[in-house]
């Protein structure tokens, strides 16, 4: 492998645990473990879940390159972005909601159903956000052959799991520790809320 390649196979590596340090990336899953007292197998299940699915969507957001072209691509992800950020909305939302209804009716327990439920719905919301930093790096790639752009798929797939499942399972940890008293009983419903502010906070015009 040349200089260049491998200085390509490590800057998209790097890209991806940067890309993943951003908030609404871990934030959510976060808030939910905390809240729902998730196991730390079960937040690094979460966080692994959501790690593969944003690695896959990027990678096919790389297909779509070679397919229909650069601009195409950075067009079409950034619909799938902003879709991502309205999902996250919406799915804050529907925690509070229900969680809010739960306080009304005394003795009433989370399902099992539910939780699983709930751990899907985020997997699958935080994995189809694809990371459109890294695209021009693989684009750049096409020279040095097949072998560096799967070193390549390899290195940012590592990267971002990696992150994402240490961030999860650690800040986590840390939320544990921290109790709010009177606000407990409306956890749930102040994780929906900021859940979904994560999610509007994402999806405003960046200036």
């Amino acid at each position: 492998m040349t200089h260049e390649g491998l200085l390509l196979v490590v800057a998209v590596f790097a890209v991806g645990v940067l890309h993943t340090l951003v908030p609404d990336h871990w934030m959510p899953i976060m808030l939910l473990a905390r809240q729902r007292r998730w196991t730390r197998l079960r937040t690094a299940q979460a966080a692994f879940g959501a790690g593969l699915g944003h690695t896959i969507s990027t990678l096919a957001i790389g297909v779509a390159v070679w397919i229909a072209g650069v601009a195409f691509a950075a067009r079409f992800g950034a619909i799938v972005s902003v879709l991502s950020s309205l999902a996250l909305i919406g799915f804050g939302a529907w925690i509070a909601i229900g969680a809010w209804r739960e306080l009304s009716e005394p003795g009433h327990a989370h399902e099992h159903q539910h939780e699983y439920d709930s751990r899907t719905t985020l997997m699958l919301i935080l994995g189809s956000s694809p990371m459109l930093e890294g695209i021009p790096a693989f684009f750049a790639a096409a020279r040095y052959g097949a072998g560096v752009l799967v070193l390549m798929a390899f290195a940012f797939a590592i990267g971002t799991i990696v992150t994402y499942v240490l961030l999860c399972t650690l800040s986590s940890a840390a939320l544990e520790r921290l109790h709010l008293g009177p606000l407990e009983r409306h956890g749930e419903v102040l994780s929906g809320v900021l859940i979904a502010l994560v999610g509007i906070l994402f999806i405003l015009p960046k200036t």
